[in-house]
């Protein structure tokens, strides 16, 4: 996710030419989304179906979203190529953090909540690190490969680094697919239960 952000980031700035301050206001719609989102799911959808359909949904639509970036273009445009997965991503996280979050310490025993809720922040910030530098990886060696045995004009750079973002972004797809398989796999079915009292936790096997 960390790693798509930035490749989305790179395209506006350097093939649409935003600046900063403009590149951080067109990811505002997707904030706003993710607000609302995360709202519902907690509030109303996480009581009625349970973190394994929320999660492995929001993963799903995540995959689908990084699936439709793969067509970017040099020149295609915010509003067509960029904006409706800003939205959709906003849609999925919304589903996936907000029950994750509040089911990441299921059934942890009260004097351990603190570690645990630690381990899910720190899991979280460790897998963002990792897939950035893999997709950037991944990016540079498909952009290298793009040039090789080519004149390195403006056009044929500008080429390479979008194919370099929607490799990339292929591979998002993969790993947002394979979330959702395992949220499935892993989450239990239903509306965890937690007895009176208890802290809060993760439904997970």
């Amino acid at each position: 996710m960390f790693g798509a952000f930035l490749f989305v980031t790179y395209y506006l700035q350097q093939n649409l030419g935003y600046s900063p301050i403009m590149t951080g206001v067109a990811f505002l719609p997707m904030t706003v989304v993710v607000m609302l989102s995360g709202t519902l799911a907690t509030t109303k959808l996480a009581p009625r179906f349970g973190p394994r359909v929320l999660v492995s949904t929001g993963m799903a639509i995540g995959a689908l979203a990084m699936l439709y970036l793969t067509g970017l273009g040099v020149h295609s445009s915010y509003a067509t190529a960029i904006l409706p997965v800003l939205l959709a991503l906003g849609v999925a996280l919304g589903l996936v953090f907000a029950p994750a979050m509040n089911n990441g310490t299921l059934g942890v025993a009260p004097e351990d909540a603190g570690v645990a809720s630690a381990s899910v922040n720190t899991s979280q910030q460790v897998g963002g690190a990792v897939g950035t530098a893999l997709l950037s990886t991944l990016a540079a060696s498909a952009t290298t490969g793009f040039l090789a045995g080519s004149a390195a004009t403006p056009a044929a750079q500008a080429a390479a680094a979008v194919h370099g973002y929607t490799t990339a972004f292929g591979w998002s797809a993969a790993l947002f697919a394979a979330g959702a398989v395992v949220a499935a796999a892993l989450y239990k079915r239903g509306v965890p239960e937690v007895a009176p009292g208890a802290e809060p936790a993760a439904a997970l096997h």
